[in-house]
Order: structure tokens, then sequence, then C-alpha cells
């Protein structure tokens, strides 16, 4: 399963600290501590509050220069604006880069797909439209049909395409778990090519022992077909469930990664 570092993202008030003042040695810390822990991408998102546009761009150049001063690993460029995105990978100088998100919306699929599009950027598509988070299975594929034909129709392999199945709190509503379970089970049996990617920490939101409930949800995802996790890689525990995600699913050839990872003292209970 592939592993997007979420450690840099300014809705964490120290991380968002660190950006205004331009603390290099604090991001640069975070980006070789999630780099070091395993992480494949790592996610970077400065927006925050009530911080204008030209301040972000401003920040996004800024974070995308001070993360690749001490890491080579790709980069998720996470924002909804397409400015930002573009500000963020005219400063990127790696091969393989990420962009975090589009939705069904046909303006944001217009713009911020054909930026993908162009620079051959991996993609995360939420399953929904303008209307917001649709809560059944059949209205969330409904916006992946709509994403997928016009990705495709701009030049994008749906192998390119990370579809967010979305998660909700099941504190709200506890239905919420298996609503996105089934979708991801129906995005890859009517996709097979496309890749599926979600954020596990809104599951937990509201309930007590969070990291626990992630890990357990994390498997159960991975058997649904999951593909790609935004995720604390620090997080030793969630790390082990990646790799026995990985070997229960058949993912793990012999079970030669979660041995090695065992050996190496990696494999955390």
């Amino acid at each position: 399963m592939l592993v997007i570092g979420e450690c840099i993202n300014a809705s964490i008030q120290a991380v968002a600290q660190a950006i205004a003042k331009r603390n290099r040695e604090f991001i640069q810390g975070l980006a070789k501590a999630q780099a070091d822990a395993g992480a494949d991408f790592i996610d970077v998102n400065v927006g925050a509050g009530d911080s204008s546009q030209s301040n972000q761009i401003e920040s996004i150049e800024w974070v995308v220069e001070t993360v690749q001063e001490v890491t080579d690993k790709p980069l998720t460029i996470d924002s909804d604006l397409y400015a930002i995105i573009e500000a963020a990978l005219g400063k990127y100088k790696g091969e393989t880069v990420m962009i975090n998100s589009v939705t069904a919306e046909p303006e944001r699929l217009e713009t911020i797909g054909a930026l993908a599009a162009k620079s051959k950027a991996r993609l995360v598509a939420l399953a929904m439209s303008a209307e917001g988070i649709p809560e059944s299975v059949e209205l969330r594929l409904k916006a992946c049909d709509t994403i997928m034909t016009k990705l495709t129709s701009m030049g994008m392999a749906p192998e390119q395409i990370y579809f967010d199945p979305l998660v909700l709190p099941i504190s709200v509503d506890p239905k919420q778990g298996t609503v996105t379970l089934k979708t991801i089970e129906q995005i890859k049996a009517r996709y097979p090519s496309a890749k599926t990617a979600m954020g596990l920490s809104n599951v937990s939101f509201g309930l007590p022992s969070r990291k626990l409930v992630n890990r357990a949800f994390l498997l159960m995802a991975a058997y649904a077909g999951l593909d790609a996790a935004i995720l604390d890689p620090r997080d030793e525990k969630m790390m082990s469930q990646v790799r026995i995600g990985d070997m229960l699913t058949g993912k793990d050839a012999l079970c030669k990664g979660f041995t090695k990872a065992y050996r190496q003292g990696k494999i955390v209970d």
C-alpha cells in the first residue's frame, strides 16, 4: 500500500505557525521523519483559515523548495485551488508528483484535470460533486463515473487516478464505515486499473482511542481494495498494520516485506 505522509498540513497549528514564520528546521524535520519512517509520498498543504491566495502561493512555493532540500521523496500537492497547485508544480523538481484533489464539479475537472494531465501527475479524485458528500454508494459511484469520463478524455490513464471513496465519522453515522468500504469495492470492480486512496482519521472523529479505530479500519479497507492511505507514518503501529495488510491481501510475495520489516524491528504490536 502506498503511504502518503500527512504531517505537513497547515490545519495543524504548529505546522501553520512554522510555515508563517518560515521555520525551515521544523518543516524539514517533519519531512525527514516521515521519509525515514517509510512514507512513499509526502503531502504538503498550506491552506489555513483566512490566509489569502497570494499568501498561500508564497507559502506553497517555500514549502516545496524547503522539503525538496532534505528528501527526494515525491510530493503530494494538497489543495483544491488551481493557482496553489500550479505554483507548487512550478517549484517542483521531481519526476513523480501527486495532486490532491479534484471533484466531479465541471469547473474543477476542467482546470485541475488539465493541469494534472499536462504534468503527468497522479490525481486524487473525491467521489463527490458540487452537492457535497453523497450518503450512498450509488451516488459516490456516479461522481466517479463523471470524473473518469472527463479525465480520460483529457488524456489521463486510469492508473493515474486515485479515487477517494470519502470517510465520514462513524460517531455521527455508524453506517458510513460500511458505505466507504463498499464504495472502495465497487470502484475497484468498475475500474480495475484505477487506484483508491483515502485519509483514515475522519472515521474515528469524536471517539476515544482514535488510533486503534484507525488501524482497524485500515485493515478492513485494505481487504476492500484500498491502494493508498494518507496517514502519519511516524505511527509505528499504523505502519505495522500497513505491512500486515499488504501481506494478508496477497500484495507481499512470500511475506518477504513483512519478515524483512520484522527483522528490522519495524513490526510493533
